[in-house]
């Protein structure tokens, strides 16, 4: 599932470095506005049960007890892992969902949720 939000602004085209020299009474002449173009920001939720599957895996390959927390939102590093553990989380991942990273998405995983989001797509693009 993926979502969306567009937003812009208006910047000044001109700085007004000067607003001093300006006399009582008079505005500007030079200061106009353009729109910027919207920003997007895209957001890809993974399935619950994919997540579920990375959280469980993390905790095995980081031999995290039972009982500890680990969401979506769980940072690799606060966890305790370091780039080995990191590269040994991808592994596990690779083999319980039957899929292949590539070497640059694995270095850009940081979180629980970017992890089950990339494998989502992973497996979307494999079934198509």
């Amino acid at each position: 599932m993926a979502s969306f939000t567009a937003t812009s602004s208006f910047v000044p085209a001109t700085n007004l470095s000067n607003a001093n020299s300006l006399k009582a009474g008079t505005s500007p002449s030079s200061l106009t506005f353009h729109r910027t173009l919207p920003r997007f920001q895209i957001t890809c939720a993974a399935k619950p049960e994919t997540v579920k599957k990375v959280c469980d895996i993390v905790k095995k390959q980081l031999a995290l007890p039972e009982d500890s927390s680990v969401t979506g939102d769980s940072k690799f590093a606060a966890l305790g892992a370091d780039s080995l553990d990191t590269v040994e989380i991808v592994m596990g991942l690779e083999e319980e969902f039957g899929i292949s990273v590539e070497e640059e998405s694995a270095q850009s995983i940081t979180t629980v949720q970017e992890a089950a989001d990339m494998i989502d797509q992973l497996l979307d693009s494999k079934s198509a």
